[in-house]
């Protein structure tokens, strides 16, 4: 990866963190615009900076956009398992349950001590079976 790219992610990182998200945002779309030009990227870190952006746009409450970047971020790198727990996070506000529960499942089986979405698979299975039991 060029070095260029290379503190453009790193910058992006340093942003999102400090939560300063519209900087991070953009810096995260020029590294993958960038990532997508050169072909040079690690696919690690390009999955990230998918996921992170999408966290972006999660927070956001832009969903669908949150969704799309987290399935690149698993076409990218299908072995992290954030993005799945990420994207099983909107489906499960969305109240696609079934959808979601599949996305937490995924995560575990990549990282089993993942207690997050241990959590949300847990709170999923009880949603869903609330709204049965209310006939929706």
């Amino acid at each position: 990866m060029a070095e260029g790219s290379s503190q453009i992610l790193e910058r992006a990182h340093s942003e999102f963190k400090k939560h300063n998200f519209r900087d991070a945002e953009e810096l995260y779309s020029t590294f993958i615009s960038s990532c997508l030009q050169s072909r040079g990227c690690e696919a690690s870190d390009l999955a990230t900076a998918y996921n992170n952006r999408g966290q972006i746009k999660y927070l956001r409450v832009d969903f669908c956009d949150a969704m799309e970047d987290c399935a690149s971020a698993i076409q990218t790198d299908s072995r992290f398992e954030t993005p799945f727990y990420n994207r099983g996070l909107i489906r499960y506000r969305l109240g696609f349950f079934d959808d979601a529960k599949v996305d937490f499942q995924r995560a575990l089986k990549l990282n089993p001590d993942f207690e997050d979405a241990k959590v949300s698979l847990k709170q999923t299975i009880l949603d869903q079976q609330h709204k049965t039991n209310r006939g929706y």
